[in-house]
């Protein structure tokens, strides 16, 4: 097929970029570089064999999102938008700005193009703060910050969409916490600024670019008092994207539908760190410091949906993806280049 892939510079797009060419896919990837960087498409390249079409541009332009599709589309892979839930907070206008105005230039394209299919990077962010886990693609949706509302909308946004055009097929995806990085060592999370989430921090203290490990409260209701999540590695997550295109594309598919991408296990902070730091081969020194609003106790998801309907299942181990994750850090110490 010949997807058009949104954002398919960023983390999670680059790998599962990887993945389309590799499954003998034709991908065009659509990326203006807010977080990510041009060469990311060489290394890309240097896995797959094979370097995706670049429409560099934003995907907020209408014109951008219809010279990818110009050429024609077998289906659409949404990942652009941004993406940090305390950016969000502190910049909320910009937040549901760049998320929403990026999903409706190209569904307004898709429906210009007769493209009809299009699998959405949606978030466990979506459960909101009630969600009692395992959480399932059932448990009530709500948000605590502008990036997880954004989702939410977005989804509904999608779901409305495909009442109004019985031909839109859509898979939105909400994924768990993914880390880890391509086992090449070639391409892994880089992300700009402090990083907001714990394993590619973990990462830049293991490597010497900080100091030590923040832990945000170690006195939660959990067995050794720091916060749990599910963690997903990065790889499984790309499969899972071509699982779910290859469900929704399938001729007896139609209108919209929700899945889980995570292992269903939780992990906690403490869990994290010392796997990490196994992987190192030394203990990464850690601080406790205050809680910080709006983080939950525990997140973890029942996955089980998933498996039934696209045949994917994680099963990429904790421990592979710290060793993934620090093989990117150690031979990328500073990221990609620029």
């Amino acid at each position: 097929m010949r997807i058009v892939v949104t954002g398919g510079a960023g983390y999670i797009g680059s790998h599962t970029v990887v993945q389309l060419l590799e499954a003998g896919h034709d991908v065009v990837v659509i990326d203006n570089f807010a977080n990510s960087k041009p060469s990311v498409l060489d290394r890309i390249e240097q896995v797959a064999g094979t370097r995706p079409t670049l429409v560099a541009g934003d995907v907020q332009d209408q014109a951008v999102c219809d010279g990818a599709l110009l050429g024609g589309a077998d289906a659409v892979i949404h990942f652009a938008g941004l993406k940090s839930i305390g950016e969000s907070v502190q910049h909320p206008l910009r937040y549901y700005g760049t998320n929403i105005d990026t999903t409706l230039a190209l569904l307004t394209s898709m429906a210009r193009h007769d493209v009809h299919t299009i699998v959405f990077s949606s978030s466990a962010t979506v459960y909101g703060p009630d969600g009692k886990p395992p959480l399932t693609e059932d448990s009530p949706t709500s948000a605590t910050n502008p990036y997880g509302w954004t989702k939410v909308m977005i989804e509904q946004i999608l779901r409305d969409a495909c009442v109004a055009d019985d031909r839109l097929k859509v898979a939105a995806l909400r994924y768990f916490n993914p880390i880890g990085a391509h086992p090449s060592g070639l391409i892994g999370e880089d992300p700009t600024g402090v990083p907001a989430n714990l394993a590619p921090y973990l990462a830049q203290v293991a490597v010497g670019r900080r100091d030590e490990v923040l832990i945000f409260g170690d006195d939660y209701p959990t067995p050794d008092g720091t916060g749990i999540r599910d963690y997903i590695h990065v790889l499984d997550l790309a499969d899972g994207h071509l699982a779910a295109l290859e469900h929704v594309a399938a001729p007896d598919f139609t209108g919209f539908g929700t899945w889980n991408l995570g292992t269903g296990h939780g992990v906690s902070v403490l869990e994290l760190v010392a796997a990490f730091s196994r992987a190192v081969g030394r203990d990464l020194p850690t601080r406790v410091t205050d809680r910080r609003p709006g983080d939950l106790v525990a997140s973890y998801c029942d996955p089980s949906k998933a498996n039934a309907d696209l045949g994917w299942k994680a099963h990429r181990s904790l421990e592979e993806a710290c060793a993934d994750a620090w093989r990117w850090q150690q031979q990328n110490p500073d990221g990609f280049p620029g």
